[in-house]
């Protein structure tokens, strides 16, 4: 029997649609890695998670991608990743990886994609939570390197490689405040052209504008944050008759980027589902911002007053903006079914 609105909300099942691999990673196990791979971390490690602003919290993250060096590095993230979602009622999850950096440096994309497998298989056979993976263009490298390393990840679809077949996407991420997303066209292009799903950051720190032309000029099936829409109404009605999906992180936001979302109650996402927008919920990186999905489902319905069967209706919603295929979201949509009516009923 749940014994709080927090257990019962743990328990009831989830999808994730906005959470990067690298920000799941926990302190003691970036401790270990650190160790192991003789990376001298810029504080104390049990400071490392402590950050004022969207610009130190990009410090920490890059510092948790350099601690990532060989395979076995990837697996063992990977794999607590899958346990720590699983722990929270995550059923599916589509998870962003960055590997730009570490292209850059000469690691294999082939040995981060195989490690990733390695440990997200064993994570899956032990707890039936899935995950499939989203290759993250990091724009701060600007839209030459998109190419070049996506034509590394196509070239490793083409040879059917370990673990490529659960990347099914290509999203991008760093810096928004004045990049034009359409320099990223031809990456976007490409990844359709191969059958990778297309998504992006844009609309945390980005006009409307930029929204649109993720969806317009790069072929977005759905965005990443997209907070900025309410300052268009046309779009806003564009996204509710299209049933866009926004993968939607009320309380990253706030953590990460105080300066631009001051509170959880000051926060778009009341409005944004107000509006009909198919506005999911998710952490983003949940190990740096003290998080968990769990713990962010508790988060809003205390913060917006919703209850139990707008949770579940939220929960829903993730499940309609994956990438999964019919079939397995009708199976994602009848477990939702069962459980919610158990806690329901139990509550």
């Amino acid at each position: 029997m749940p014994t709080s609105l927090r257990d019962t909300l743990t328990r009831l099942p989830k999808v994730e649609l906005h959470v990067h691999l690298e920000g799941t990673m926990l302190a003691d196990t970036l401790s270990e890695l650190a160790r192991k791979n003789g990376v001298t971390p810029p504080a104390p490690l049990d400071e490392m998670y402590r950050y004022a602003n969207l610009s130190g919290f990009l410090d920490v993250f890059w510092f948790v991608q350099s601690v990532l060096q060989t395979r076995e590095d990837w697996a063992m993230l990977a794999y607590e990743s899958v346990l720590q979602a699983a722990s929270n009622g995550v059923i599916y999850r589509e998870v962003f990886f960055t590997p730009a950096r570490h292209l850059r440096s000469g690691m294999s994309l082939a040995d981060i994609v195989a490690g990733v497998d390695d440990g997200m298989s064993a994570g899956e056979r032990e707890t039936g939570s899935e995950t499939r993976m989203i290759y993250d263009i990091d724009r701060d490298f600007g839209p030459s390197v998109a190419d070049e390393q996506l034509e590394m990840l196509l070239e490793l679809r083409r040879r059917a490689a370990h673990g490529i077949d659960r990347v099914i996407g290509i999203g991008m991420d760093s810096t928004e405040r004045g990049v034009d997303p359409s320099v990223f066209a031809p990456a976007y292009r490409a990844a359709k052209a191969a059958g990778l799903h297309r998504t992006g950051h844009q609309g945390e720190d980005s006009p409307a504008w930029a929204i649109e032309i993720a969806l317009d000029v790069l072929g977005c099936e759905r965005i990443d944050h997209g907070i900025s829409v309410l300052e268009d109404a046309a779009l806003v009605a564009r996204l509710v008759d299209e049933q866009i999906p926004l993968t939607v992180c009320p309380t990253a936001n706030v953590v990460i980027n105080p300066d631009k979302c001051v509170s959880l109650d000051a926060h778009a996402y009341p409005a944004m589902r107000a509006a009909g927008l198919l506005a999911t919920l998710n952490t983003d990186d949940p190990a740096l911002v003290g998080l968990s999905l769990g713990a962010e489902y508790t988060n809003v319905a205390n913060a917006y007053g919703y209850g139990l069967s707008t949770m579940v209706q939220i929960a829903h919603d993730g499940v309609t903006a994956t990438w999964a295929d019919d079939d397995d979201k009708r199976r994602m949509h009848a477990v939702i079914d069962e459980v919610s009516a158990e806690l329901l009923h139990a509550g």
